[in-house]
């Protein structure tokens, strides 16, 4: 930037939040915006504008969702099929609350505090940002992986002849007397998605949760909780939602929810609190989902999973006030290796009984 002036102009036009990093005169390195009295102003003006946007977007989606609903509902109603077991009336109400109700209700708050700031007393919570900017900026090479690995699947699922109904018998964690009906099964489940939302959902969880993993305790406990979380998550399914099939990687990635939520409790010097309770939010806004739509969320697979993330963080990293991240061991690349090759064999096992 030439002056100052076209800095703030930047931050103001910033549609897409690029501008994360700043570097001034005064400082001898880049900097967050909101370490910049003088760039309140245009901080003020652009967070806003971004709040008046949300407000705005999760209006229309509530309102594209509602209408969704009612005509799921009134259709279900004429044609007498019980409305909580319709399938797609649980999938429009989950996006109604998800991609409407929390987006409207967040931009409502942070419009509040927005109009609210006056120049010079911008209220920031500086250790919570830079956090989560150098989080943004850390290199996740196994996270991307997996999800390449899960978008390869999904692509499969696409591509193969076989309707839905054909590829959860093919694949997905069907159930015998509350076991898998194979145990294969446990492995390939979670290769699989119900809905191309539901992989979404998914592979964003699994993009933030597996950064912040593989950035603070290294990538082969990102590859060894997902593997142990999945399977337990299958197996708590099985015996405690044994009529319903399942489909999905949530098992795994509650098990990396569960982990973070204990280690970095077990490490507060490492990430700011106010971060950590953004974790303890995503928990309790998941088990919210979970029990207002539990005829279509296996709560089994979320509880297993979680609990066994839980338990692997107190088993393998003991409690300390040290702000560095733990090394990883020769032990744990072994360990590692092996799991990532245990998941790309599932996932082209999962590909092979889906076009067999």
């Amino acid at each position: 930037m030439g002056s100052f002036d076209e800095l703030s102009a930047a931050i103001v036009d910033d549609a897409g939040a690029r501008v994360d990093m700043v570097w001034t005169p005064q400082s001898d390195y880049l900097v967050l915006p909101e370490e910049v009295a003088d760039l309140h102003p245009a901080l003020k003006a652009a967070r806003i504008r971004w709040a008046e946007w949300e407000i705005s977007e999760g209006r229309r989606q509530m309102m594209l969702f509602g209408a969704i609903f009612a005509g799921i509902a009134i259709y279900s109603l004429a044609s007498g099929r019980e409305m909580l077991a319709f399938g797609p009336l649980g999938l429009a109400a989950l996006l109604f609350i998800v991609l409407g109700l929390i987006p409207w209700y967040q931009g409502r708050k942070r419009l509040i505090r927005a109009r609210q700031w006056v120049e010079g007393s911008l209220e920031i919570d500086v250790p919570a940002l830079r956090f989560e900017t150098w989080l943004i900026h850390e290199k996740a090479p196994v996270t991307r992986t997996m999800l390449w690995i899960l978008v390869a699947v999904g692509l499969v699922q696409i591509l193969a002849p076989a309707n839905l109904m054909e590829q959860v018998d093919r694949g997905g964690l069907t159930k015998v007397d509350g076991r898998p009906a194979d145990w294969w099964r446990l492995a390939t489940a979670p290769m699989l998605h119900g809905h191309w939302i539901h992989f979404l959902f998914n592979a964003a969880a699994l993009a933030y949760l597996g950064r912040r993993m593989e950035v603070l305790v290294r990538w082969p406990h990102v590859v060894m909780v997902f593997i142990l979380a999945a399977w337990v998550g299958g197996e708590a399914s099985s015996r405690f939602m044994p009529n319903m099939p399942s489909l999905g990687a949530s098992g795994g990635l509650m098990g990396m929810l569960g982990f973070l939520l204990v280690f970095e409790w077990m490490h507060p010097a490492l990430v700011p609190e106010s971060s950590r309770r953004r974790l303890l939010a995503a928990l309790l806004l998941t088990a919210a989902i979970g029990i207002g739509l539990f005829r279509f969320i296996d709560n089994g697979a979320h509880g297993g999973g979680l609990v066994a993330g839980m338990l692997y963080a107190f088993a393998v990293f003991p409690k300390s006030s040290s702000a560095k991240r733990p090394n990883e061991t020769g032990t744990d690349r072994i360990a590692g290796s092996i799991g990532l090759v245990m998941i790309a064999l599932a996932a082209a096992w999962t590909c092979w009984v889906l076009v067999r």
